[in-house]
């Protein structure tokens, strides 16, 4: 962890249009690249509690591999039913070729898990 940021992965880990998985303080997260970036979103379907992690990245969504749900992974809203809760979705910064999720207040993940909604994921 460096200046309130934890290291999630190297970018290079996760290949274009794909996700790794991310657990950190008991919290399960989805780490995406897409061609705009690195993104982050909740690890965990709002529908059944599955891990997306074995989900399916198509364009900018994530498909939940238990019924098959669609959710925008960029902005966490629900796409196609079952799930009717969005994904929370984080800021997460790619600094020297780390990817990094904010770990004290006011940077994104809080104490109580606050979401940044229809954040842009860029480059620092």
């Amino acid at each position: 962890m460096t200046d309130n940021w934890v290291l999630v992965c190297d970018e290079n880990e996760v290949e274009l249009d794909d996700l790794k998985r991310f657990d950190y303080q008991d919290k399960t997260f989805c780490i995406y690249r897409l061609d705009e970036g690195i993104f982050a979103t909740d690890g965990i379907c709002t529908h059944e509690e599955v891990h997306l992690e074995d989900g399916l990245v198509i364009n900018d969504e994530i498909e939940c591999p238990m019924h098959q749900g669609l959710f925008n992974i960029k902005t966490g809203k629900v796409i196609q039913d079952p799930p009717c809760k969005d994904l929370k979705t984080y800021k997460i910064k790619v600094e020297n070729g780390s990817a990094q999720l904010p770990s004290k207040p006011g940077l994104g993940i809080e104490l109580d898990w606050d979401f940044i909604d229809n954040t842009t994921f860029k480059k620092f």
